[in-house]
């Protein structure tokens, strides 16, 4: 979910009569968010607060021990080479700082995403010829 889509969310809740809502999403995230007709509380890290009228926090919890890489520009994620090429990486796969993970093809050139940790796949987060925009969780790595 990107922040316009949160943002659209937190509009549609403040015109609406639901007074708290918690989503769970498969990528681990989790917002909860509850009106408060008198101010917005915001809290500390690690969770993360965006103040909008009529809602009190937005509560994002992270997955312990779970780094995530995240597409560093917009454009269509591949998981290898080429069709008849097996991808790069799978789940369960292990990896190190530096290795290849996907290709981000961008007005025509084809831009490696690297590894940023050493540690093992748990999740693909997109599938292969997927749009994605800037900071899409692309790998989950434990």
């Amino acid at each position: 979910m990107n922040y316009e889509e949160i943002k659209k969310l937190i509009e549609d809740m403040g015109s609406s009569k639901i007074e708290e809502l918690e989503i769970e999403f498969p990528e681990g995230m989790k917002i909860k968010m509850k009106k408060d007709k008198e101010k917005v509380i915001a809290k500390p890290e690690p969770e993360v607060c965006i103040p909008v009228s009529n809602i009190s926090h937005i509560q994002v919890k992270p997955e312990e021990n779970v780094k995530i890489v995240k597409s560093p520009m917009v454009g269509t994620f591949y998981a290898s080479n080429s069709p008849k090429e097996p991808p790069f990486v799978k789940v369960g796969d292990k990896v190190k700082k530096g290795q290849v993970l996907c290709i981000i093809e961008a007005m025509k050139l084809m831009n490696e995403v690297e590894s940023e940790y050493d540690g093992e796949i748990v999740e693909i987060c997109v599938k292969n010829e997927d749009m994605v925009e800037f900071d899409t969780p692309l790998f989950k790595i434990k």
